[in-house]
């Protein structure tokens, strides 16, 4: 068949062919194909297309036979020799190039060493709540309220929720709930043997049910676990505890006092292997029965009081978000609105209408909880994925110096490519080659980088607030060091590989390359990102500690320095009285108050509605806080009352009055609230007075309604102190306390350091930018520090002769870094935007935020061509004064 007649013919299939010619012999694959090739035209003019292509495929695998397959030519290539030869070549050029070496594999192992950390943080957060059996069936239950058009979600529950749920809903397995808001005791105690004098303070104190235990099922070492909580007044204790409690006893069924409260002691019933580190519950390591714990009357079958944490473990295959729904309409409808209804409310139906309940799975409670109001102390998944982001830019960065100083150098290696290339080397063999190098270079960095991490892993420790630990003894971290530095050694030299072998002998012999590396389209946008992202880092570190320091140091509408807390107040009993006059009497103490109530955010809270008396059939409920006080808190505290007066003792009617912030005076509508009554649908107060707003929470939200009541809810005392010798007053304070309680040791810290404890999260976020800011500096500034003095190197002879034509050293050193500064200039321009942008959206979780201003983003750009300047002016001041004869003598 003629050329011109296969044009107009149906070709046969194209991958079919391309096998054919693949395997076949080729002294057979012409006549082969050809009469193959026949053979299809003929059926497709007798039997169609379709039929002839698949004819043509099964002839094609029919003569896939021995004697027509192609053979191979033998490669006598020994390649453990070969790859020998080339990590023999690759250490050769380490030692032969030191300084550019050192920067390379200094730089990645930098950039390893923050991954591996990072990564072992990343490690540790997404590994919370998942060691419980059937943790993937375990939900905790959420509400979520439309408050006109303002979605709040939270986690606390009456206390017969959970019984209803179980009993109501046939998927639910099993349910249970615990208490740990610090009402009724929960929280934090002062704890002894009931056979010991010695008094401890212990936190993590919570009230639980046996249904809580049977869905987490914690491993027990002593007791039944089916029936550690189901009587009264017992304890089940960590592991932890009873060993410092109980060294080389029993625990079980010994007697514990807890507030010195002899009249009701615990009974251990249980110990359970501590929670770890990695569960939302690793801060309780008391578990106090519910059972008979009624703590007002009807308090375990009011509908109205929302107080506990409610879990559910789901019958295999149940799907959450319909389960949810049907919690919904079932407990709504069945128990909600008819206590609301009970109570008289105008916007029953509508308060009901607004709730929804939702199932949030056990393993999420830890990273997904922002938004979610349920006072635990959680992570938030977004600062994983920073954290993930900030490593693999400073991997990025690293890698990005062995890519610049690989290209810039190409010109020294070009002159090897060329010979070897035109001795025989194929391009695969020098990709190989380099490739090799770049491995090498990997596990050298590797190596450096594994013994950084360790010793960094204190101070990353100490930034993060956790205690990791590397994990040596599991068998998945070798296998996995070794894939990783095999995989980013790839990565990193497969641009410089392809690149290097792409050179044609004949350009390279003839010296067309000497002077081609001098400039580079592909290094100057790798600097540019490099410099941007350690911009965005220094940027973001400048605008956390302003934020930091303007929450610290922002007017809160109450005084926090120089007010002592002592705690544990509430074991001195009946004496508290005598021990608040006495510790007036002490010439440092201003003020003294009894209150649990304090304005730091984690503290005791008392969530209650609100009506001006008269309308609660008419208007919506306004949600407030009410907190029980003295009549000295308000001066002890610095706060300011705008209208009306303080509680007076001498007054027997403030026992029924109530001083509101100018929050809740709004929200009620309380024009002249002075002598007006309000209502929370159990009890009623007059207003005698209106404090000042203060924050009472994180600047993260704004100001609440709150009311303040005479009460006695005392476990702190809170002491305003002036004094010059503050030592000397605390030891006369810890003398006082040893008088009324000298088996319990003192406790006490200053409200100003509770305030700032409350914002560690952010400190601690300045500090890990910083640390990572400045480790993108000191990256990107070693290959900065490299290209420089391979700069230099490259245009030794140029600046010889322009020094010897004339040129001054300024004219020199501009020559030498204008290049480098238009390229930081450049990087400052990409950064600003998205410096800007990631900034804005991270200050929008504070009600209270500063201003994003210029002078932020100029500050980050002088630093960051400062710290540039100075790293490219030591190799440019070096070649400016340098005798140019000494350069020269060599041409």
């Amino acid at each position: 068949m003629n050329k011109e007649e296969s044009k107009h013919s149906e070709p046969p299939p194209l991958l079919v062919s391309r096998f054919l010619r693949w395997y076949c012999r080729p002294e057979l694959l012409d006549e082969v194909e050809g009469d193959l090739y026949e053979l299809f035209q003929r059926r497709v003019e007798t039997q169609g297309k379709w039929r002839a292509k698949m004819l043509y495929c099964l002839n094609v695998l029919m003569f896939l036979h021995p004697d027509y397959i192609r053979k191979r030519k033998y490669n006598p290539t020994n390649p453990i020799a070969m790859y020998k030869s080339y990590f023999k070549i690759g250490w050769r050029n380490l030692k032969k190039q030191k300084m550019y070496s050192a920067i390379n594999i200094g730089g990645l192992a930098l950039g390893l060493a923050a991954c591996l950390l990072i990564a072992l943080f990343i490690q540790h957060e997404l590994s919370y709540d998942q060691q419980y059996p059937d943790s993937a069936r375990i939900y905790r239950v959420i509400g979520a309220f439309n408050d006109r058009g303002e979605i709040q979600r939270g986690a606390h529950f009456p206390a017969p929720l959970a019984r209803a749920l179980e009993d109501d809903f046939p998927e639910v397995e099993a349910a249970g709930h615990f208490l740990a808001s610090g009402l009724f005791g929960a929280g934090n105690k002062e704890l002894q043997r009931a056979d010991k004098t010695e008094t401890l303070y212990e936190e993590g104190f919570v009230y639980a049910d046996q249904g809580l235990l049977d869905i987490m099922q914690p491993h027990f070492v002593s007791g039944d676990p089916k029936h550690i909580l189901d009587q009264p007044n017992t304890i089940a204790i960590a592991k932890s505890k009873a060993d410092k409690y109980f060294p080389d006893e029993d625990p079980l069924g010994k007697t514990l006092i807890l507030d010195n409260n002899e009249e009701k002691p615990y009974k251990i019933s249980g110990v359970f292997e501590d929670f770890p580190s990695t569960s939302h519950l690793q801060a309780y390591d008391f578990l106090m029965s519910i059972v008979g714990a009624n703590f007002y009357p009807g308090e375990q079958t009011n509908w109205g009081a929302n107080n506990y944490y409610t879990y559910i473990r789901v019958q295999p295959g149940t799907e959450a978000e319909p389960l949810a729904a049907k919690f919904t309409e079932g407990i709504i409808k069945q128990y909600l609105l008819p206590t609301l209804l009970e109570t008289g409310r105008a916007d029953a139906e509508e308060m009901a209408n607004s709730i929804s309940l939702q199932l949030q799975p056990v393993s999420d409670i830890h990273l997904r909880s922002v938004g979610i109001q349920d006072g635990l102390s959680h992570s938030d998944i977004r600062f994983v994925w920073l954290f993930g982001a900030i490593a693999g830019f400073i991997l990025i960065i690293a890698c990005i110096n062995f890519v610049n100083l690989s290209t810039a150098k190409s010109a020294n290696r070009a002159t090897e490519v060329g010979l070897r290339k035109v001795v025989g080397s194929g391009r695969s063999q020098l990709v190989k080659q380099f490739l090799t190098e770049s491995v090498l270079f990997s596990v050298l960095a590797f190596l450096l980088s594994l013994l950084l991490a360790q010793g960094l892993l204190p101070y990353f420790n100490d930034l993060a607030g956790k205690t990791l630990s590397f994990p040596w003894s599991s068998w998945w971290l070798v296998p996995l060091i070794a894939l990783t530095t095999l995989l980013i050694g790839v990565l990193a030299g497969v641009y410089p590989a392809f690149y290097l072998s792409r050179f044609k002998p004949a350009q390279v012999l003839k010296g067309g390359l000497s002077r081609g590396s001098k400039s580079s389209r592909l290094r100057s946008l790798l600097v540019i990102f490099q410099f941007a992202t350690s911009i965005v880092l220094i940027i973001g570190t400048l605008i956390i500690y302003r934020q930091m320091n303007f929450i610290l140091n922002k007017e809160v509408g109450f005084n926090k320095d120089q007010v002592l807390l002592i705690q544990g107040a509430n074991t001195i009993g009946e004496q508290l009285p005598t021990f608040k006059n006495e510790l007036l009497a002490l010439s440092g103490v201003e003020n003294v108050s009894l209150s649990d109530y304090l304005p730091i955010e984690g503290t005791k809270r008392n969530q209650n509605p609100f009506w001006k008396e008269g309308k609660v059939n008419e208007d919506a409920a306004i949600g407030g806080q009410i907190w029980r006080v003295d009549t000295d808190y308000i001066p002890t505290m610095g706060m300011n009352i705008v209208e009306g007066r303080n509680f007076k003792v001498e007054m027997a009617s403030d026992s029924q009055a109530v001083i509101i912030n100018q929050k809740m005076a709004g929200k009620l509508g309380l024009v002249d609230p002075v002598g007006q009554r309000i209502v929370n649908g159990r009890e009623g107060w007059q207003v005698i007075g209106v404090v000042e707003d203060f924050n009472f929470e994180s600047l993260k939200d704004d100001i609440q309604p709150l009311c303040l009541v005479l009460g006695r809810q005392q476990s702190l005392v809170l002491a305003k102190v002036r004094s010059d010798d503050m030592s000397g007053l605390l030891a006369e304070v810890t003398s006082l306390w040893n008088q009324f309680l000298p088996n319990q040791a003192i406790r006490y810290t200053f409200l100003d350091e509770s305030f700032a404890l409350m914002y560690d999260d952010v400190q601690r976020m300045g500090r890990i930018f910083t640390s990572f800011a400045a480790l993108a500096i000191i990256v990107a500034c070693l290959g900065l520090f490299a290209l420089s003095a391979f700069m230099v190197e490259q245009r030794s002879k140029e600046i010889s002769i322009r020094l010897v034509l004339g040129a001054s050293f300024n004219n020199v050193f501009r020559l030498l870094t204008q290049n480098f500064l238009f390229l930081i200039l450049i990087s400052l321009f990409v950064a600003v935007p998205v410096a800007w942008y990631l900034m804005q959206q991270w200050l929008k979780d504070y009600e209270y935020r500063i201003p994003i201003r210029w002078d932020v983003f100029v500050l980050a750009g002088v630093a960051a061509t400062v710290i540039a300047l100075l790293t490219i002016s030591f190799q440019s001041i070096k070649a400016a004064l340098a005798n140019p004869v000494d350069s020269l003598r060599s041409e």
